[in-house]
């Protein structure tokens, strides 16, 4: 919980300087694209940044080569160093993510997923996508995924927003209602 809250603020943080630089996007992407190599087991990356063995010196010249080969601009590289020097370099994921979310509600866009027993086709899912944007008044940009456990229909949900015409629902709420009359 403590780390949220720490992410969240430094998000908060270079996503106000990203929008008065003009710079939000790159700065989310940039963050996304550093976080995927400290998540790479094999570089160690994380671990090294945070080792007090290496002098901070020496972190910062490593988190300056990082930075700079992502493609960042000075005020990106510094605020990657204020993370190493205040050993919070750990909550980069989270703050990574965070900013996406920050930069989706200002362009009013909302992430779904559509649940079905199988594939959907390309103009179904349009269709659904199509809904979900009426509904929600949002772009909504939908995930899928196949769960046979279903047995039918399917599962939308966007946000809190959650609409369920799966057979297995159906099917348990039939059980109730049985149960109810008994």
């Amino acid at each position: 919980m403590k780390q949220t809250v720490i992410a969240k603020r430094y998000a908060r943080a270079i996503f106000r300087l990203g929008q008065e630089n003009g710079t939000v996007d790159s700065y989310a992407e940039t963050l996304s694209t550093i976080a995927d190599l400290f998540d790479d087991p094999e570089l160690e990356v994380a671990e090294t940044l945070v080792n007090p063995l290496y002098p901070l010196e020496a972190r910062h010249k490593v988190m300056t080569a990082i930075a700079e080969a992502a493609g960042a601009d000075a005020l990106m590289i510094a605020f990657l160093n204020l993370l190493v020097e205040r050993k919070r370099i750990d909550v980069l994921r989270e703050v990574a993510e965070q900013i996406c979310e920050l930069l989706d509600l200002e362009k009013n866009i909302s992430h779904g997923r559509v649940t079905s027993a199988i594939e959907l086709d390309d103009v179904l899912l349009g269709k659904i996508q199509a809904k979900m944007e009426e509904i929600t008044g949002h772009k909504v940009i939908l995930e899928t995924q196949v769960d046979p456990s279903i047995i039918g229909g399917m599962i939308a949900r966007v946000g809190d927003l959650v609409l369920d015409g799966s057979i297995r629902t159906q099917l348990n709420g039939l059980k109730e209602s049985i149960k109810g009359r008994e």
